[in-house]
């Protein structure tokens, strides 16, 4: 489409293997349309307006012979190497002040125009005058040349770039790695005091356990102990009971025993010394003749009494000689 706003009709503008678009008023390249006709490899676009060449444009490998010159152009696309087969290209008159490094692909260019572009000292020393079709065959190689040159020299960087980013990247890595070995170490770290904490809590207790049932086994020593204690001291006041009943006992039969002798050295006196007619003695021998009388006729019970007494003297003599044991 030209800058008026006009479609062109590409048939009427090819004339065999040219397709004349000059002087057209083309603000833009109609990349599509050119794309229809493959058997157009000259392509004359001077005299226009184009300020830039559509990415698209590097797709039009058919080409072999394309006129920019006195446009407006001030950069070239990228790609402009996938032209493999360009040889003759004339960009005569723009803007442009350097080119992309893909030129150095542009292994077929026979012929190139570069004068009255505002290119950069080096490039501009590389293109040299182009004044005649012989310059112009030169620069084309020399151009390349030095593009080449440019391409080595963008390799290279990209080259190191790639071999920095990979640096980095390895570095980065190796940073990971050692973060990663730390968060690891310091999880070991936490696992193992947190298996230690358990440890020493399982400890407590069961040291805590243990004291508890020290404690409970001291506790039930000391109600044995009591209970034991509260028993011997039953059986000490029993045996003191148990020894003081027979010692009571006995104290009673030596009185009686002594009263007894008593009387029986009383009524002894009275009857075999010559105190018999005393007055107090007349009683006692009353009482014995009455007594003696009685034992004659109660022998038996008599016999049963005494019987009864030597039996009780003689458990009596026991028990006395078994607590004093």
């Amino acid at each position: 489409m030209s800058k008026t706003g006009k479609v062109l009709n590409l048939k009427d503008k090819i004339s065999d293997k040219e397709m004349d678009l000059s002087l057209c008023n083309l603000s833009e390249v109609p990349v599509k349309e050119l794309a229809s006709f493959p058997k157009a490899t000259f392509l004359d676009l001077s005299c226009n307006n184009l300020t830039s060449l559509p990415p698209e444009f590097c797709n039009l490998t058919h080409l072999v012979k394309v006129d920019l010159s006195k446009n407006q152009l001030t950069c070239l696309p990228d790609d402009l190497g996938s032209l493999v087969n360009l040889q003759h290209l004339d960009l005569y008159n723009n803007k442009l002040s350097v080119l992309p490094v893909s030129f150095s692909q542009l292994r077929s260019l026979k012929w190139l125009d570069l004068k009255d572009n505002p290119l950069e000292v080096n490039l501009a020393k590389a293109a040299g005058d182009c004044l005649d079709e012989k310059q112009c065959k030169q620069c084309a190689g020399w151009v390349l040349k030095y593009m080449l040159t440019l391409q080595e020299e963008a390799d290279l960087a990209r080259e190191k770039r790639l071999l920095r980013e990979k640096e980095l990247e390895k570095k980065k890595e190796a940073k990971q790695r050692e973060r990663e070995a730390r968060e690891k170490e310091a999880r070991k770290r936490e696992k193992a005091e947190e298996k230690e904490k358990r440890r020493k809590e399982y400890k407590a207790q069961m040291a805590a356990a243990a004291a508890q049932e020290q404690q409970k086994k001291r506790n039930e020593e000391k109600k044995s102990k009591k209970k034991n204690g509260q028993a011997s001291d039953k059986k000490t006041a029993a045996q003191a009971a148990s020894k003081s009943r027979p010692t009571v006992l006995g104290v009673f039969f030596k009185l009686l025993l002594l009263l007894l002798l008593g009387l029986a050295a009383a009524a002894a006196t009275c009857r075999l010394t010559e105190l018999r007619q005393e007055d107090a003695c007349v009683p006692v021998n009353a009482a014995m003749d009455r007594g003696l009388a009685w034992a004659r006729e109660k022998e038996g019970v008599v016999r049963q009494l005494l019987y009864d007494l030597s039996a009780a003297a003689k458990d009596f003599l026991e028990s006395t000689q078994a607590s004093k044991s």
